[in-house]
Formats: structure tokens, C-alpha cells, sequence
């Protein structure tokens, strides 16, 4: 992880924007973070301290200047020499004991679910085995017996449903 400069070690050119610098800085610490990365301790703590100065240095309008104006001064005697290649550290990792607490809730989470769906449907009486309503037998697409449409507002006079019935002598209205 050795650069030239901040803007090498971030891998982003010097016109980069503050959310590019900061999307760079995001997805570097999780891959040179001490406690993320498969890297020896101490050279992941350099590693992350040479991001963080980095960062810190690049977010602050002022120091940024203030680096840019250094950084062309130096820079021409520094084009002589070839920088080494960094190699890329892998971001794979094995899962946290907080993580797998995580899947196992969420598993259980779902099979409670599914328990409880099925539970439930079986206390209401449904059937388990029965085919889907879509799915006509024999490959036919038409419903062999369509639902009828019952017109119920003619069979009533207009005000019939407005007025009360009639107390018979006797009786309780109700």
C-alpha cells in the first residue's frame, strides 16, 4: 500500500469530487480496517492510518490546497522514479460471531413464519392438497362455472331499505 501520494493511495485522480473522495475512502477502510482485514495487525493499523491522514487531508478544502500547491513542487523529481505496484489485498473474510448470530434469528424468523402460516391454515381448515383456483383441469381455459351476478337493488322498492319495519302489536320494535 505504498503511494506516491494521497491521491494514488486513494486511487482517485487530483479533480475527484468530495463524494468520490469519499466513496474511495469508505470501500479502502473496509478493506485495510484492522478489525476487517486479513492483513498482520500492525500493518493493517499503518495501512488505515495512512488512509485516515489521507482523508483528512483531501476533505478540508484548505489542506487540500495547501497539498495540491506541495505536491507540484515535488512532483517533477519524482517522475524519475518508478513506483512499486500495490498489490490487492483480498476483501473476502470470514463471517463475524455477531453476523451469524444475525442468520440464525433470521432463520428462525422464517420457519416460525412458516410454522405459523401453516399452523394456522390447518386450525381454519384448509386444505393442504387442494390445486389453485387458476389452474383449470385438462388444460382448459375457460371456468366451467362462472360466478353469477345477482342484481339485489331491483328486488327491493326504492325506500324500502330507508324505512324501518313495521312493530306488529305486541312485539318489540327490533
Amino acid at each position: 500500500m505504498a503511494a506516491a501520494n494521497h491521491y494514488e493511495l486513494l486511487n482517485i485522480p487530483p479533480e475527484a469530487t468530495t463524494q468520490e473522495l469519499r466513496q474511495a475512502f469508505r470501500s479502502l477502510s473496509k478493506r485495510y480496517h484492522p478489525d476487517t482485514t486479513e492483513l498482520p495487525e500492525g500493518e493493517a493499523r499503518e495501512a488505515f492510518r495512512r488512509l485516515q491522514l489521507a482523508y483528512l487531508t483531501l476533505s478540508d478544502p484548505d489542506r487540500r490546497r495547501t497539498y495540491d500547491a506541495t505536491l507540484r513542487a515535488v512532483q517533477p523529481a519524482k517522475r524519475l522514479t518508478a513506483a512499486a505496484p500495490v498489490k490487492p489485498v483480498p476483501v473476502r473474510r470470514a463471517l463475524s460471531g455477531g453476523e451469524w448470530l444475525a442468520l440464525l434469528l433470521l432463520a428462525l424468523a422464517v420457519a416460525f413464519s412458516l410454522v405459523l402460516g401453516v399452523g394456522l391454515a390447518w386450525s381454519r381448515g384448509a386444505e393442504f392438497l387442494k390445486p389453485p383456483s387458476w389452474l383449470v383441469a385438462g388444460g382448459q381455459t375457460e371456468m366451467t362455472n362462472p360466478p353469477r351476478v345477482v342484481d339485489v337493488g331491483s328486488a327491493l322498492p326504492s325506500d324500502a331499505a330507508l324505512q324501518p319495519p313495521a312493530a306488529q302489536p305486541g312485539t318489540l320494535a327490533g
